[in-house]
């Protein structure tokens, strides 16, 4: 393993900002993994740091296939998260909004940028993802429809969902897309949770990112076979929303197989404690996301259900 320093810039005010990257083995560019890209991405990291770990761990063991390349990086943007900001803390830009990159743009430009240039021409890409609602999801792995996608591949993380979804406008410059423009296999694994650690999702993401790896012949690993993981589009996905305004008092988990008109949540009053509105699933599903934040507004997305 080679600990590497990928990109440095200064600051007139804090220390350097840093990108640091580990190396396993040499020849073909093979995988990368790419870990929290926003501040609050805690699961994404703490994955990120299992997988350097376990993976030093299997290199001394002569684990390693020779003739891959596997490039880990843990964290491209520690000023937020060592602040407690999800975005850069300067202008409140997401980096995972500026990809390819500009070397001469601003600074998140800049950092997708020296990012791209180093993660850009492997065979696989691996974002460990979080979404743009605060909530916990199964584990699963996501992917977009380029034209460049393969489902089966996804697949083969052994997670219990494989979700596709087409892209919007917006999406375009994110790294996921980018990767797949750029001809890499790229997929998005969400690891259940953001700003918090929950063992036992994020060692379901790490063994999905094992399971992938010894599939492709980057590693002699023998982990658990995983799920037959299904397809999900995600335009199928059913949202549920937040008829009125208040404290969200959750009645499920994700996961949950829920019934027709099933009560999911209270949405409280916040002074008086009386039920505004009785949350009840439209249809017949299971539990895919569920939202966390407490305090929630009108017409915001509570819940997304996969029909049964």
């Amino acid at each position: 393993m080679k600990r590497e320093r990928l990109f440095v810039m200064s600051s007139p005010f804090r220390d350097e900002f840093r990108i640091h990257g580990f190396r396993f083995g040499s020849g073909r560019k093979s995988m990368a993994i790419v870990g929290a890209m926003r501040g609050d991405e805690l699961q994404q990291q703490f994955v990120c740091s299992r997988l350097v770990h376990t993976l030093q761990d299997l290199e001394e063991r002569g684990e390693l296939m020779p003739g891959h390349e596997i490039l880990i990086i843990p964290s491209a943007n520690p000023f937020a998260m060592n602040i407690g900001k999800r975005f850069w803390a300067m202008d409140n830009t997401d980096i995972n909004r500026m990809f390819p990159g500009y070397p001469l743009g601003e600074t998140t430009q800049r950092i997708a940028a020296a990012l791209f240039e180093h993660i850009q021409g492997y065979q696989f890409g691996v974002q460990l993802a979080s979404y743009y609602l605060p909530g916990d999801f199964i584990p699963h792995v996501r992917m977009m429809h380029t034209g460049y996608e393969d489902v089966e591949l996804a697949q083969g993380f052994g997670l219990p969902y494989t979700l596709v979804r087409n892209p919007l406008p917006i999406d375009t410059t994110t790294l996921n897309y980018n990767w797949q423009i750029w001809e890499t296999q790229a997929f998005s694994v969400y690891a259940g949770h953001t700003g918090i650690i929950d063992a036992s999702t994020a060692d379901d993401s790490l063994s999905a990112i094992l399971r992938f790896m010894a599939l492709h012949g980057l590693i002699r690993h023998r982990p658990h076979p995983g799920y037959y993981s299904q397809v999900v589009q995600e335009d199928e996905l059913i949202n549920v929303k937040a008829c009125r305004a208040g404290i969200m008092y959750c009645m499920c988990k994700t996961d949950d197989l829920v019934r027709r008109h099933q009560r999911l949540a209270h949405i409280l009053d916040p002074y008086d404690g009386s039920v505004r509105w009785e949350v009840r699933a439209p249809e017949d599903g299971t539990v895919f996301f569920m939202q966390t934040c407490p305090l929630v507004l009108e017409n915001s997305v509570l819940f997304k259900l996969i029909p049964n």
